[in-house]
């Protein structure tokens, strides 16, 4: 089996680390990914100007671009075929609820899937890699190689979706198991910091804040929370489906 390690923590990120452990316990592993942190940076792609590639070592490679721009040339240029899944992380922090929409990690997995490869992202909810969640990520690994063998092991594969896995920031050993979810909802409360510059002109800083979590029965944010790992199928398709279906009821044509 092939398979395409990126992230959007940049290539030398503690979580891309973990994840290329677990994978080459699967198969062979291509790493291609962001030369610096690229969080948040969702689905965007790099047009006006090149990329430049940076061989590190065999089948490693470092991008100047965004998660997106990583699978993009790594399935486009870089791999010798296309690999049989991309994964994508360990996220340095969750990707529950609206996350997945700003999500650099998820996006990557997107990506893959955009361009017609199975694809996993992987996040962990803790913050601190430096510190003590950073010591209990490398403490996944055995586990998270079990998980990410059965879900590419699976006979059907679901079509157009890729999983989003979500790990509770507590010792594999007190992990209760995994659940299938959907998304949770989640709102930031005071996110814009008003500041100003040395020469006294006012910015703005976007994040920080407070987060407040649903509480949804059968989200990803309350699996994560009870200490289960969380696992999130998710599509490209958009459409509001069931306001199609009961349209009669709100539409009419002008």
């Amino acid at each position: 089996m092939l398979l395409l390690c990126s992230n959007d923590d940049g290539i030398l990120a503690q979580g891309l680390h973990v994840l290329e452990q677990a994978a080459r316990t699967l198969g062979d592993v291509f790493v291609v990914a962001p030369d610096r942190e690229q969080s948040a940076t969702s689905h965007s792609l790099t047009l006006h100007h090149p990329l430049r590639p940076v061989q590190l070592g065999d089948q490693r490679w470092q991008v100047d671009g965004t998660p997106t721009d990583c699978v993009m040339l790594a399935i486009g240029a870089l791999m010798p075929k296309p690999p049989d899944f991309v994964l994508s992380g360990i996220n340095h922090g969750p990707n529950m609820g609206e996350d997945v929409l700003y999500s650099g990690t998820v996006a990557a997995a997107m990506e893959g899937l955009a361009l017609g490869v199975p694809s996993i992202a992987v996040s962990f909810a803790g913050r601190n890699m430096i510190g003590a969640d950073g010591g209990l990520l490398n403490q996944h690994v055995d586990s998270l190689s079990a998980l990410l063998k059965h879900l590419t092991s699976l006979k059907d594969f679901p079509r157009n979706t890729l999983f989003n896995v979500n790990i509770p920031a507590i010792p594999p050993e007190e992990v209760k198991g995994v659940k299938l979810t959907k998304l949770g909802r989640r709102v930031f409360n005071d996110s814009i910091a008003k500041m100003k510059d040395p020469w006294g002109r006012p910015i703005f800083w976007i994040g920080g804040g407070s987060v407040t979590w649903g509480t949804d029965e059968g989200t990803d944010i309350v699996a994560v929370r009870d200490g289960y790992i969380s696992v999130t199928p998710l599509h490209l398709d958009v459409t509001h489906q069931a306001r199609l279906d009961d349209a009669e009821l709100w539409w009419k044509a002008p």
